[in-house]
């Protein structure tokens, strides 16, 4: 999507979605890190020891995020420290946030890929202030002129950036959808945001 991104803005072509500026740096998950933390935002720290989260500098969707013990590291990956907590995700649209949704995962488990879109795990809304005002935070941070998800883990006291998703699923029955709908935003009004970019 970057790409399509890219050239529809190259082409000085109008369209509705995420600007490739945005995608650009979001998705490069060193960049958004750096951004995230320079802002006073709490982050995974860089770690060297084992174990570890691995995830690809660029890319979303927490596509090859794993836990690592041992091995080799590939040269394109982020080190990040292992935090065990609460999984959460809120959605940002246009400014509005919509409620927090905790992610019902196992003890240690990630929130990877195949539990985002293939193995989903049960969602619960949450109220928690903190979470939705650092997404709004990191949303103005980035720039999002759209959509996006953004992903946390609470550990102990700390409340940890781990991603934002700034062309995430916006279909019935994604997280975007369900925190903005557990927020008071039916779908018609999600809908005409969405496609009205407004």
């Amino acid at each position: 999507m970057l790409r399509a991104t890219e050239a529809l803005t190259a082409g000085g072509i109008p369209y509705v979605g995420p600007a490739a500026a945005v995608m650009q740096l979001c998705y490069d998950k060193r960049a958004a890190i750096d951004g995230v933390r320079a802002a006073g935002i709490d982050t995974p720290a860089d770690v060297t020891s084992f174990p570890m989260v691995i995830k690809p500098r660029r890319g979303s969707d927490s596509l090859g995020v794993r836990v690592v013990r041992s091995g080799p590291i590939p040269a394109d990956h982020l080190t990040q420290e292992l935090l065990v907590g609460t999984e959460i995700t809120v959605a940002v649209l246009h400014e509005t946030v919509g409620a927090p949704l905790r992610i019902e995962l196992p003890p240690g488990a990630i929130y990877s890929f195949a539990r985002k879109y293939l193995l989903r795990p049960r969602r619960v809304a949450i109220v928690d202030e903190e979470v939705q005002k650092t997404a709004l935070r990191i949303a103005t941070l980035f720039g999002v002129n759209w959509a996006a998800r953004v992903d946390f883990i609470r550990s102990g006291n700390r409340l940890v950036f781990l991603e934002c998703d700034v062309a995430p699923l916006v279909g019935m029955g994604s997280a975007f959808a369900d925190s903005l709908a557990a927020g008071d935003m039916p779908r018609a009004e999600q809908l005409r945001r969405l496609i009205l970019a407004a």
